[in-house]
């Protein structure tokens, strides 16, 4: 019988392997999981209110539908030449086509201590249950990194009653990816909020001694926490993919159709970098929505669909009562409109030089960007050359822009 490989149990994978039956293949599917957990969503990590995982599904769904899960084992290797995967108990499984969504691992602090009680970062279950146990009234947490991960952790932490100080190097918070204006909002509501936020601060090292996390600055001041967060950034996990010896390029490397150097073998979300037409270039995205489309789509062209990669990028951070959310990179961006949609809400839209909208910024309280946030992903979609006047318009309906 045909038999479908995917390695990596989360979003990424768990949503292939489902979509593999829901598209009618009948062979047998293993998914391998590194974690001793079934696939659980990431993104409630950062709100670490809740001891228990959100499950993707129940462990009955992948009996009823046929996939065999693997977890607490690591993929170790495979031969693309025998078609094997060596797993890291010593068995080994053969495939006919092989997906890896070895998704990200946190950045690490260079010269930190490793497996510290006091210096963390998140990427797991097990990471959010050490943080939040650290998250309590009278308690102090030091975040080094003012990118999502440590805002939304800082928020978190506050909203459990901890005294939280944010360490950035760069001269802002949200540097990469967000514009300055929603990036200052942010930083002001948090400031509100008793968070201490420091910007264009180096760290010179960063150890612990007498039950404490000690980071020194490099204006020699040290600061003791009871627990520091290091949120960095991530790296996308390729070691068995260079040990394969596919192609690698800011992640495995595949094509418009998530295919790898490597006949029958795939590869999909934080792990690969892609090319996208919409923007000329390759590109890695690490988000949620990412991952999901990118499994299903994976799983059309392992059954030989040939879809190619065409979403728009859609990201979205909540902090307090805040939501930012971002459709499509504005990395070229040359000129942007602001459009006011009341309450404190607004959304940046950013042209290139040629007039084409390539992204859209908003933030808001609930759910205000949201609907409008979808619409600009419609028109980026669609390539359109926006009249820059209306877009700035809130009296005039994003929706009519796209029949222009």
């Amino acid at each position: 019988m045909v038999h479908f490989v995917i390695i990596g149990a989360g979003e990424c994978g768990a949503r292939a392997a489902f979509a593999l039956r829901e598209k009618g293949f009948s062979g047998e599917i293993t998914l391998v999981g590194a974690e001793p957990l079934a696939p659980y969503e990431r993104p409630p990590l950062s709100k670490t209110g809740s001891a228990d995982p959100k499950f993707i599904v129940t462990a009955e769904r992948y009996a009823e539908n046929g996939i065999r899960l693997l977890t607490g084992l690591e993929a170790r290797d495979f031969d693309t030449s025998s078609k094997t995967v060596t797993l890291s108990d010593g068995t080994s499984l053969s495939y006919d086509r092989l997906l890896l969504a070895t998704g990200a691992s946190a950045r690490s602090f260079p010269g930190a201590p490793e497996d510290s009680r006091h210096i963390r970062a998140l990427r797991t279950h097990h990471d959010a249950m050490a943080l939040r146990d650290a998250m309590k009234p009278g308690r102090y947490i030091a975040i080094i990194g003012g990118g999502f991960i440590g805002l939304e952790l800082a928020a978190t932490a506050r909203l459990l009653g901890a005294d939280v100080t944010v360490i950035e190097g760069l001269e802002r918070v949200l540097k990469r990816g967000v514009p300055e204006e929603i990036a200052h909002l942010l930083a002001e509501r948090h400031r509100a909020e008793g968070v201490d936020i420091r910007c264009g601060v180096s760290i010179q090292s960063l150890s612990e001694g007498g039950g404490k996390a000690l980071i020194r600055l490099s204006t020699d001041e040290v600061i003791e926490a009871d627990l520091a967060l290091v949120g960095i950034g991530a790296r996308p996990n390729v070691e068995i993919a260079e040990r394969a010896g596919l192609a690698i390029d800011n992640g495995i490397a595949v094509d418009t159709y998530l295919q790898t150097s490597a006949p029958d073998v795939f590869a999909a979300g934080d792990c690969c970098s892609f090319p996208l037409s919409i923007y000329g270039r390759r590109v890695r995205l690490e988000s949620w929505r990412n991952a999901q489309e990118q499994g299903t789509l994976a799983a059309a062209n392992m059954l030989g669909l040939d879809e190619a990669v065409s979403a728009v990028p859609w990201f979205w951070s909540d902090q307090y009562d805040m939501t930012l959310q971002i459709s499509g990179l504005a990395e070229g961006a040359t000129t942007h409109q602001r459009r006011e949609l009341g309450a404190g809400a607004f959304i940046l839209f950013h042209l290139d030089a040629d007039g084409r909208l390539i992204a859209a910024s908003g933030i808001g309280p609930g759910n205000a960007v949201a609907r409008d946030i979808r619409l600009a992903e419609m028109l980026i979609a669609a390539r359109a050359h926006p009249n820059p006047a209306a877009l700035a318009a809130s009296d005039i309906k994003l929706k009519s822009l796209l029949a222009a």
